[in-house]
């Protein structure tokens, strides 16, 4: 989808019509398809919460994505037909299955997988190539280390080597800090490009005690941001991390840093930039969310685009906020390296004259492989080749997670745990990561291992009142529809197993969930103890990881009738970011 700058301040409702990719033929020699007219003088490639995916994947998009208050009906929140009337986008065809969830089983067979590194890199450089020597500029969202189990078990040292190689320049971050700050810093250490993150600064402990930092004065830990020279203009980037990462996660992995969106010194930072460093381009390379960078654009001043992820929202068309200092577009590229965002831009003297902006499904059939990206993946897997080759089912059902109240994986991760700890209640975390798989396909360790590969895996079980799991559940629904959104935290609700409830996500705080009942039909009673199954606490476990009680009840019995998310919702019937299970 190309769109030039000037149509964004004249867009009200009405969609920028893009041409639907052809039906995609089983050959690379297709690839003319990412063929498409030069435009400006200055290239940005964008990918985001790739989730340590080296391989080509199938990723189901949700098809309940509800947009709250203000930002019901609006983008990232529609899901389906809604959504591809939004964006212009011909029905059954290929960018249809590429950006919602529709007839994902059949178009998945004939589309093929999306992604991979061996698919992105020929990709990159043919896109790098067409904009011309020092034109080009590469950046990673975040999210790019952790989500398999190659990833965990090289602590993402893994994918430092694939970035290399496919040429990534800059990147931030937010599960890359799960590893801890010394695997964190070794693995920048190897890193080529630059780790930018304007918003993580020491405690005030940390910095008392002389902890390292890239400006102890300021006790910013990371470079914030990078003035690149293309086509003869200057372009800044800048990074925002993931602001909540001693919350969302263990505060043991980064006990020296404090996190936070901070948008007061952003604008210092960018104002600077400005009037200092002379910029022509100012872009925010952000792990923020999208309904934060929203919030951000409003907010801050003087950033043309912000490069967004987290959220795993894939966005063909930039939004525009407006603010004290003009116009931000606002773009989200997707997750699991099936989208690839292009930003052409016409810079002029301390401005950007025009843009277009494409997000680019990577269809992985039509990409030849690299060979070289091909080989060190090859090398670097083949230690594990035959653990993760490894069948322990076949799946008798679609697999995939994504979605705002449940997914059949969490369902049966749900079901693993309770017969594990023979316990009445479960509880999933509502991640946004993890792969789908077809029905009639083997479900493989490593698929196993793409929906629990993470450094805090261990399962758990404790007891509970009612009205504790009550409090659990709608802290997690405020933090998932808060009407100010820089109360969300990202993330899908959690999963429940062995419980069934209501939720109104237009009610406010404490008010949202209702009618908890046991399977058996029993009302969840406020001062009564329960048996509660989880795992991937923030506090520290001791019991097995995910991946062994998970993998242990696939082999071991029949999949259990498929059922829903076990949530009834009210209050959202006409919200478009709704059109089906999940």
């Amino acid at each position: 989808m190309a769109i030039r700058r000037r149509d964004f301040i004249k867009l009200t409702g009405a969609a920028a019509l893009s041409p639907a990719l052809p039906r995609l033929a089983r050959t690379a020699d297709n690839a003319s398809v990412y063929d498409f007219e030069r435009f400006g003088n200055a290239r940005i490639l964008h990918m985001t919460d790739t989730h340590a995916q080296l391989k080509p994947v199938y990723f189901r998009e949700p098809s309940v994505n509800l947009g709250i208050g203000a930002m019901a009906g609006k983008p990232p929140h529609l899901v389906g037909r809604a959504f591809l009337d939004r964006f212009g986008i011909k029905p059954e065809s290929a960018d249809a299955h590429a950006f919602t969830f529709l007839d994902f089983e059949k178009s998945a067979a004939r589309f093929g997988k999306l992604g991979g590194f061996a698919h992105l890199k020929p990709l990159i450089d043919r896109l790098r190539n067409d904009a011309g020597p020092g034109r080009a500029l590469l950046l990673d969202g975040g999210d790019l280390w952790q989500g398999t189990g190659l990833a965990n078990t090289m602590q993402g040292a893994d994918m430092v080597e694939a970035a290399n190689l496919l040429g990534i320049e800059a990147m931030t971050g937010h599960w890359e800090f799960t590893y801890g700050e010394k695997a964190l810093r070794d693995n920048l250490a190897r890193f080529k490009g630059e780790f930018l993150a304007q918003n993580v600064f020491l405690t005030e402990e940390a910095a008392f005690n002389d902890a390292k930092a890239f400006d102890p004065a300021l006790g910013r830990v990371f470079k914030p941001a990078m003035i690149k020279e293309l086509g003869g203009y200057r372009v800044a980037v800048i990074g925002q991390a993931f602001p909540y990462v001693p919350i969302a996660h263990p505060k043991r992995f980064t006990p020296d840093w404090t996190f936070g969106i901070r948008d007061d010194e952003l604008q210092k930072l960018v104002s600077g930039l400005r009037s200092n460093d002379k910029v022509d381009v100012v872009l925010l390379l952000s792990h923020n969310g999208m309904d934060v960078d929203l919030k951000l654009a409003s907010r801050v001043s003087g950033i043309d685009v912000i490069l967004g992820g987290h959220t795993h929202d894939a966005v063909p068309q930039p939004i525009p906020v407006t603010n004290a200092g003009g116009t931000t577009l606002v773009t989200n590229a997707g997750s699991s390296g099936k989208f690839l965002g292009i930003l052409d831009l016409e810079i002029a003297k301390g401005k950007v004259a025009d843009l277009r902006y494409r997000l680019l499904p990577v269809f992985s059939e039509l990409l030849k492989p690299d060979p070289a990206m091909a080989a060190l993946i090859d090398k670097m897997r083949e230690p594990h080749a035959a653990t993760y080759a490894e069948k322990i089912a076949t799946s008798d059902r679609l697999l995939y997670r994504r979605g705002n109240f449940g997914g059949t994986v969490d369902q049966l991760i749900c079901d693993a745990l309770r017969a594990e700890f023979d316990a009445e209640i479960a509880l999933s975390p509502g991640f946004r990561w993890g792969l789908s798989v077809l029905p009639g396909q083997p479900v493989t360790m490593e698929d196993v291992l793409s929906e629990t590969a993470i450094t805090y895996p261990e399962t758990y079980s404790q007891t509970m009142t009612g009205g504790q799991i009550k409090d659990i559940l709608e802290d997690v629904c405020d933090n998932l529809f808060n009407a100010d959104p820089y109360y969300q935290q990202g993330g899908d609700m959690v999963r429940v197993g062995g419980l069934v409830y209501t939720c109104t996500p237009t009610e406010g705080v404490g008010r949202r969930i209702s009618d908890l009942k046991l399977n058996n039909g029993h009302a969840l009673e406020a001062g009564k103890s329960y048996k509660v199954a989880g795992w991937a606490s923030v506090n520290a476990q001791e019991g097995k990881p995910a991946w062994d009680v998970f993998s242990k009840f696939l082999a071991s019995a029949k999949m259990p009738e498929q059922r829903g998310s076990g949530v009834t919702l009210r209050g959202v019937d006409d919200n478009p970011g709704i059109a089906g299970p999940g």
